[in-house]
């Protein structure tokens, strides 16, 4: 079975996010970091793999977010752990639309659950 692509939500608009800063936004029931570089926007997944710190809140410079809380760096245009190209945190597509900055999800695979 083939899975749809997927669509694109608007997040923000164009100016809402400073050169070099990211902003949190939920996409899909997931958090997204989005990040302007003064050129291009990026996103990627918000929760660091290493101890769910918000990447959004991190210093961004040369497409490269650290982690506040332990300085993990990771990549944005691949979502790649500088330190160990193989742990990966997920990336996703952005596009800008008449001024709106709008972001693709893919929701976490499997069923969703309502136990808690």
């Amino acid at each position: 079975m083939m899975t749809p692509p997927p669509s694109f939500t608007a997040v923000a608009r164009e100016g809402d996010i400073p050169v070099g800063e990211g902003r949190c936004y939920e996409v899909a029931g997931r958090l997204v970091a989005v990040f302007f570089d003064g050129a291009a926007y990026s996103a990627i997944d918000d929760l660091c793999p290493h101890m769910g710190a918000s990447l959004s809140s991190g210093p961004f410079r040369d497409g490269v977010v650290t982690c506040p809380w332990h300085a993990w760096r990771f990549r944005l245009d691949d979502g790649a752990w500088c330190d160990d190209p193989r742990l990966r945190a997920d990336v996703f597509p952005v596009r800008v639309v008449d001024g709106a900055i709008e972001v693709a999800v893919v929701p976490r695979d499997g069923p969703a659950s309502d136990a808690g």
